[in-house]
């Protein structure tokens, strides 16, 4: 992984109920948010994404009996507003691109349209399809 990219973890968890956890580097922490469904596979169909707390840097690589890394790699910040940021997810298995909408009380988790092309990532590594 690039040292200047900031770090993202995807969680599996088994317990309570099923769900992912996606986790971006920024500001010191790891911001988070519950995807009950996963990352979406295409673009027509969003995903809920529910924001919970932020967790601490030492919970990107934090396994336990309940919980598994699903993917790991950096992540960029392609564009950001008040409703919306566009990032790049570079992971175990490529690159992909998605939007985190919010809404009137949680997000929308998508997968944009355009896409990276293979070539893009800068390790060639990782990725969350």
């Amino acid at each position: 992984m690039p040292d200047d990219r900031p770090a993202f973890v995807l969680h599996d968890h088994r317990k309570p109920r099923p769900h992912y956890d996606l986790r971006l580097e920024e500001g010191g922490v790891l911001r988070s948010w519950a995807v009950p469904r996963g990352l979406p596979v295409d673009p027509r169909e969003d995903r809920l994404a529910v924001a919970v707390p932020d967790h601490e840097l030492e919970h990107l690589r934090y396994e336990d009996a309940d919980k598994s890394i699903a993917d790991i790699g950096t992540w960029e910040l392609n564009d950001r507003n008040d409703r919306r940021t566009i990032f790049t997810l570079h992971g175990r298995n490529g690159s992909r691109r998605y939007a985190l909408i919010k809404t009137t009380e949680d997000y929308l988790l998508h997968l944009t349209k355009d896409q990276p092309t293979p070539s893009s990532g800068a390790d060639g590594s990782g990725g969350t399809g």
